[in-house]
């Protein structure tokens, strides 16, 4: 049984959290606003979940569920693709 995480491992996690969303944030702002191509975007969300899952190793599922579809949206708007 694991026992309850220290004030320390909670303060660590919600950094990352913020580190996480400061991320998604930047890619869905340089994709809205910039004029890449759609191969570079697509290269920016890979990344971004990339460093999502060295922040938050074994929390595949978490990303795709919570991000994914935000991300896959903004491209899709962006791009005009179906």
């Amino acid at each position: 049984m694991r026992s309850r995480p220290t004030e320390a491992e909670i303060q660590e996690e919600s950094r990352r959290i913020r580190r996480l969303q400061l991320m998604i944030s930047l890619v869905a702002s340089v994709i809205s606003q910039g004029n890449l191509p759609i191969e570079e975007a697509s290269e920016l969300v890979a990344s971004v979940r990339r460093a999502a899952l060295n922040l938050f190793p074994d929390k595949e599922l978490a990303f795709d569920l919570i991000y994914r579809p935000r991300l896959q949206r903004l491209l899709r708007e962006k791009y005009r693709i179906c």
